[in-house]
């Protein structure tokens, strides 16, 4: 089945400001939730899928290239709402609502809190890696600092939820009895409270590990990009579900080489006789060095291009090239015998500038219109 377009779900133009898309999507997510519409799979449905167009549009370069490509440009991209439960969406997007379920207070609130318990909060790390590591890819070892809960703790039901992770209050209004459901003040939403725990244990029961975690970086990714790792953030106490980990990409100068895109850019220097006679040179690319041939008459700034040699872009859409741009170095400093060499070479007609011809003026067409 075709996926409806991202802007159409959402309701908003296809220039709409970053807010725009924030607020239409609020709007859809109170509209659809779960605990809104309960037992309602088409209302769940609707709300994912505005999850999914939201996580697309809300980032600059996924919608630059869903703008482009459409659906298949962001292909690889994010969660796309499928598979993730309600609780995940609000995790992800926890800054809409205020980092909060905004119906754990309206409609007696699902129960949620206690389906999963508590949820381990998420870690963020950077990595910094070499222009040859983003373009093939890489697999990494890196020490991350998480909690996690300590051997030897144990828990007992929480005496006042009763283990259900919330707490009900009945109000009596001019309406008629309303009731209110929010997450319990004393667990937390665990339905659980620390029994016994070891000396140097936090009062959740958890404690700090340095683990040792191997990322697999894939080929083509960019600065400012970030991958997540499920499960690898904090553990939460009670059994809850851990967080996630997210790895920002950093990029190494690199001592020669520059990234345009896909693209890999070289600045290469030529002395004018080199330029001037050809020749063969050896350049740097991230596969190693190669050997490029200098046309004779070479001109200072234009671009060579070695295809393939660039970047594999990292949604498959193949691989940037290798610009060569040329700069004919000119000497500051000659000797007195360089000094007679080019002299005796400046009248020559072959050293002589031959400047593109201009086309007439309009004046000069004139003057052969009226003359003829």
């Amino acid at each position: 089945m075709a996926k409806r377009d991202y802007y159409e779900i959402l309701g908003v133009s296809r220039t709409a400001s970053v807010e725009e898309i924030k607020k239409a999507y609020r709007k859809m997510a109170i509209k659809y939730h779960p605990d809104k519409n309960p037992g309602d799979k088409e209302a769940e449905e609707k709300f994912k899928e505005a999850a999914e167009a939201y996580e697309v549009l809300s980032d600059k370069d996924k919608r630059q290239r869903y703008d482009q490509f459409g659906h298949e440009g962001v292909g690889g991209a994010g969660f796309g709402g499928g598979g993730m439960s309600m609780d995940d969406i609000f995790n992800h997007f926890g800054d809409i609502f205020g980092g909060h379920n905004p119906f754990e207070s309206f409609f007696g609130g699902g129960g949620r809190g206690s389906s999963g318990g508590r949820r381990g909060s998420n870690l963020r790390i950077k990595i910094a890696l070499t222009l040859e590591e983003m373009a093939h890819g890489v697999e990494k070892k890196i020490k991350v600092k998480r909690m996690t809960v300590a051997p030897g703790v144990t828990f007992r039901t929480c005496p006042t939820c009763h283990g259900t992770g919330q707490v009900r209050r009945v109000m009596n209004t001019m309406l008629g009895q309303m009731v209110s459901s929010n997450t319990c003040p004393h667990c937390q939403g665990s339905g659980q409270t620390i029994d016994k725990r070891p000396p140097g244990v936090d009062s959740s029961g958890l404690q700090a590990k340095e683990e040792v975690l191997s990322i697999k970086i894939p080929a083509g990714v960019s600065e400012g990009m970030q991958l997540s790792m499920s499960g690898k953030g904090n553990e939460a106490p009670g059994g809850g579900r851990p967080g996630d980990l997210f790895i920002l990409i950093e990029e190494k100068p690199h001592p020669v080489l520059k990234r345009d895109g896909n693209n890999v850019i070289y600045d290469l220097y030529l002395s004018f006789i080199d330029a001037a006679l050809g020749t063969q040179v050896e350049i740097p690319t991230i596969d190693g060095k190669v050997k490029i041939k200098i046309e004779p008459g070479t001109q200072s700034g234009k671009i060579l291009r070695l295809r393939g040699k660039g970047i594999k872009d990292i949604n498959g859409y193949g691989t940037g090239d290798q610009l060569i741009h040329i700069n004919v170095w000119t000497p500051k400093k000659l000797s007195s015998e360089e000094r007679a060499l080019l002299e005796s070479l400046r009248e020559s007609p072959n050293f002589m500038p031959n400047p593109p011809k201009h086309e007439k003026s309009i004046f000069d067409r004139m003057k052969e219109f009226f003359t003829h």
